[in-house]
């Protein structure tokens, strides 16, 4: 069932889904962020029936993307959303960031109606292109009254913000919820569900200061055989205030490394141990020196370390 007599809201930001080539049989060798969001919408004759506002946010490849675009997003889709004839919110990204935009928008506004995040793997121009398809099933979730929170829809999948990553450079299905699995299914525009759609409190739009430039600087490092602390430690002397490590296995980290991030820590810089590892967590132990992420992948703990030092 779909409240039909409701607007869905289509939000363009680029990504490959706006992407051509010159040859249709290439599906690598394109730009991204050619087609404006209106035209997307318009090469899916389905969405001629629904009640559609469309609105270009930005035209960026989502390789990138910015605080400020971040920013501008948070914002039309809280104006959006406040509107009572609002079913929900589509946003036309790319696949490369998609999932840390994701845990941005959720901690953000956490919203009791639905904000999808969709995306294409191949560009407009493709023999068999992925977007209008991934488009039409986002369409669909933002109109169901299930579902709410933000989550990303693509290949007939619906992942929650916490959850999704980009788990493939090249393939059709290159998103995964790692262990979690995906929230439900989109078949034939109709949701079967499987758990619970993403919850939360919401930090709200106030906390996000309006000069993008004071928004806290918060970097990643990567532990690796033979990982020092050389870099940590420029990072430091040039004023970062915040680090994620993408440690190895169950948030393990070069000696060497994690002895200049206690460096740091003590410093006042606010450290947070991610993994590698695509699926799992970081289980915390009482011997740890560093805080665990948990689950968040790397990118998403750098966007929550972010918004914590907020």
């Amino acid at each position: 069932m779909q409240n039909i007599d409701s607007i869905v809201i289509v939000l363009g930001t680029g990504g490959t889904i706006a992407g051509t080539a010159e040859d249709a049989g290439d599906n690598v060798g394109y730009t991204a962020a050619q087609l404006g969001v209106a035209q997307l919408v318009r090469a899916v004759p389905a969405l001629a029936e629904v009640a559609l506002e469309a609105e270009q946010v930005a035209q960026v490849d989502s390789k990138d993307m910015s605080h400020g675009v971040w920013r501008e997003l948070a914002l039309r889709c809280a104006t959006q959303l406040a509107r009572p004839e609002v079913a929900g919110i589509v946003v036309t990204h790319g696949t490369d960031t998609l999932e840390e935009t994701a845990w941005f928008l959720q901690r953000v506004l956490a919203p009791a109606k639905p904000l999808v995040l969709t995306a294409a793997m191949r560009p407009a121009t493709a023999l068999q292109s992925d977007g209008p398809q991934n488009l039409l099933d986002a369409v669909s979730v933002a109109r169901s009254p299930l579902a709410r929170g933000v989550v990303a829809v693509l290949g007939g999948q619906v992942h929650g913000a916490r959850d999704v990553r980009k788990v493939h450079p090249y393939r059709i299905d290159a998103f995964s919820s790692g262990d979690a699995g995906p929230i439900a299914c989109v078949e034939e525009g109709e949701l079967r569900v499987f758990r619970p759609w993403p919850e939360g409190e919401p930090l709200g739009i106030g906390v996000l200061p309006d000069d993008v430039a004071r928004w806290p600087w918060v970097e990643i490092v990567l532990s690796h055989a033979g990982a020092g602390g050389a870099v940590v430690r420029a990072l430091c002397g040039i004023g970062v205030q915040g680090l994620v490590v993408g440690s190895t296995g169950n948030g393990t980290v070069h000696r060497e490394l994690e002895a200049a991030l206690i460096e740091a820590q003590t410093q006042g810089v606010a450290v947070l141990r991610s993994t590698r590892c695509r699926n799992g967590r970081v289980l915390a132990t009482d011997a740890d020196t560093l805080p665990s992420a948990d689950d968040l992948t790397p990118g998403k703990a750098r966007v929550e370390l972010m918004l914590s030092l907020m």
